[in-house]
Formats: C-alpha cells, structure tokens, sequence
C-alpha cells in the first residue's frame, strides 16, 4: 500500500506550513483599499479583484512533475496544454472567462528543440482555451534546475452579479461530473513512484504505454462550461484537481452524495497496485474532471450541453448534513 504522503506530498503538512504566508498575504490587501483593483474577498479557485464594473480574476499553476515523464520520454510538445489547462479551469470555477496568460518556463541549459515543442503546447493550450499568451519569462538556472519547470500566470474576467462562489447551492441541487482525459496533472508524484520502478515507462496496458497514459494532456474545460453558464443557473463549480473529491468541500458546508463512475484506464491500473480508494478518490480526479452544480430542475439541460463537448454524468445531488459520501464505493469524507 502506498499514499501521497508516503510519496513525498503530505498535503496535510503543506496546509499547516503555509498558514503564515496565507496569513501575511491576506495583510497585504489593504494596500489596494479603494484602488483600482481591490481584492474583493472571494473566490476559492481564483482571486477576484475589483474594477468598477467587472472583477479581474487571477491565478496561477504549474504542471509539476509531469515535467519528469515528459523529460524521461523526451517528448514535450503536449506540456504546455497542461500547464494552460490547470490555470483556466481554475478560473472557471468563479464564473471567469479566462483572456490572457504568462508563462514561467525555467531550465539547466537551454534547448531549440524542447523550447519548440513546448511552445507547440502552449499554442494548442491557448487555442482550446480562448486565450491570448501575452508574455512570460525564461529562467536559465544551471544550479537550481535539475531539468526543466513550466508555471503560468492567468487572467480572466467576470461581471459583477456573475461570480460564481458556491453560496447559492441548496440541498437537493444536482451534481454534474464533466469528464476527465486521464490522470490530468496530479498525483503523478504518487503514479510514478508506484508505477514506473514496477513496470517502466514502456510497460503497454490495455493498448497504451504507460508514458502515454501518464502525458495524456489535461482537459481544457472553457468552452463547455462558458457555455453552460450562458444557458444554466450554476451554483458551484470545482475544478477536481489535487485533493479529489474533497476539492467540493471548498464549494459549500453543504454535503455531496454521489455515485462515480468505474475505477478505469490508469485509475484501475494505481488501484491494483495497493493504493487504497479512499486515498484514490482523495487524491486523483478518478475520471471526473470538473464538477457543475445545478438546481435539479436544470439537470437534463446540463447535461445535454456539456455532453456536446464530453461526456457528462449526473454525480448525486447535494444534501442537508455535511461531508461527501461516494456511495457505490461506500467512502465519506
């Protein structure tokens, strides 16, 4: 058996040590106090800040380390639609319409060919999202930087009246799963310690390599759900990122039952090989990469939108007594 703490990511200890410099953050607010741009406050997956009619929203991510099995693969031309992906569906999530990104691309030495299929991604990234790439910044670390890294910085805006915060959800909402590509971009810390010193990284399962199912680039949600919003009443959204199915519980102290779909693909493949699924569905989006919220008279309509643009399932719905019940799996949290 094997967790993400045993891997190396205790999320719990990253929680507690970033308290002071949430804390101290939050302090700085009040340097923007009735200017242009003050935070606003809210928002979970993306800071809102105030201009007068509309709210920017901001946020930031990187890949993490995926970068390893792109470098170990040498392959590197879909890294970029990761690192694009993780930052606009984040601010999905609070309403946004992701418009504009800079990235963060730090290396050891510099390299034409890599820097060419980076850009490839960024490209296709930046094309599925909408998105203009209107800067960023390269880092030449030879002493810092065992191989390469890719962060990214995004904008998005959102009228006022149309932020999305979760506070609107009622028990008896229906929960909508849109669903994912794969093991998007977390938990690879935890897959690849599991998985590739077993198998190797050239190990076929159920027709694809295993580099394959771990590169398999990170959904961009932007179209399905921009329009979503423009045709249904969503309460809460949740991008299912690190953190799993407890992602929801950023949403609402209201509590979520549902049922999943099948464990499959590279989710089957982690689970037999001693991860528990409580920690799975902890820890890996388990096939359901973005959660929408709706009131129950709205489902079908839900569905029949997103599932012009992936497959969408009707989760459960959202109930009176706190926590997430998984119940065809039997798991609460």
């Amino acid at each position: 058996m094997l967790t993400y703490a045993q891997a190396g990511v205790d999320d719990e200890k990253t929680a507690e040590a970033l308290k002071g410099i949430i804390g101290l953050a939050r302090e700085t607010f009040r340097f923007r106090e009735g200017k242009i741009g003050e935070p606003s406050g809210i928002g979970h997956y993306a800071a809102l800040m105030d201009f007068g009619e509309f709210y920017l929203a901001m946020t930031t991510d990187g890949v993490g380390t995926k970068v390893l099995v792109a470098e170990a693969v040498g392959k590197f031309d879909t890294i970029g639609i990761d690192m694009i992906a993780m930052n606009v569906n984040d601010l999905l999530c609070v309403g946004a319409e992701p418009i504009a990104l800079v990235d963060y691309l730090a290396v050891k030495e510099p390299n034409e060919r890599v820097f060419a299929e980076i850009a490839k991604g960024l490209y296709a990234g930046a094309e599925q999202a909408g998105i203009a790439i209107v800067g960023g910044e390269t880092a030449v670390m030879p002493d810092l930087i065992n191989g390469f890294d890719l962060a990214g910085t995004a904008i998005g805006t959102v009228g006022k009246g149309k932020v999305i915060t979760g506070e609107r959800i009622r028990p008896g909402d229906a929960v909508i799963g849109i669903a994912s590509s794969g093991i998007h971009s977390n938990g690879l810390t935890l897959a690849r310690k599991l998985l590739i010193p077993k198998y190797g990284l050239d190990y076929e399962y159920e027709g694809r390599k295993l580099w394959e199912w771990l590169l398999e680039p990170t959904r961009i949600y932007v179209k399905a759900v921009l329009e979503l919003l423009e045709k249904v009443e969503i309460h809460g959204l949740a991008h299912i990122t690190g953190g799993g199915l407890t992602n929801l519980k950023r949403l609402t102290n209201y509590g979520f039952s549902i049922e999943m779909p099948p464990v499959e693909g590279i989710f089957r493949l982690i689970h037999e090989n001693g991860v528990p699924l409580e920690e799975m569905f902890r820890v890996f989006n388990m096939g359901v990469g973005m959660i929408a919220v709706v009131p129950g008279e709205e489902r079908e309509e839900a569905l029949e939108i997103l599932g012009r643009h992936f497959e969408a399932f009707e989760l459960g719905t959202v109930m009176e007594e706190p926590g997430i019940v998984v119940k065809n799996y039997g798991i609460v949290y």
